[in-house]
């Protein structure tokens, strides 16, 4: 019974736990549909040496695909004070980049 092999690796300021074929979103990445992506900046690495952290992995790094560049659904804001004649709206649509991952080294 083989382990399965996957990574926790930060971008955008968030962490993500990684397996070959997985699609993921992350904040806004540079590159174009089909461009090739690596993330270098991997937490934690497990396989079949089992989980592995900090100066171990200093050379790990998980390749991604990117699928498409995409919008999220707008979010609104809303601010009012009562009474005062006081109301702002603004709008926020967040850019994403979906990624396949490829590989993990």
């Amino acid at each position: 019974m083989s382990a399965q092999v996957y990574a926790i690796v930060r971008t955008g300021g968030k962490q993500y736990k990684v397996a070959v074929n997985d699609i993921l979103r992350v904040e806004l990445l540079p590159g174009t549909k089909g461009d090739e992506v690596f993330l270098n900046d991997v937490v934690m690495l497990s396989d079949e040496q089992g989980p592995r952290t900090g100066s171990e992995i200093t050379a790990a790094r998980v390749t991604g695909r990117i699928m498409q560049q995409v919008r999220t659904k707008k979010v609104l804001v809303f601010k009012k004070r009562r009474r005062k004649n006081y109301r702002r709206r603004q709008g926020h649509r967040q850019n994403l980049t979906e990624l396949k991952i490829t590989a993990i080294q």
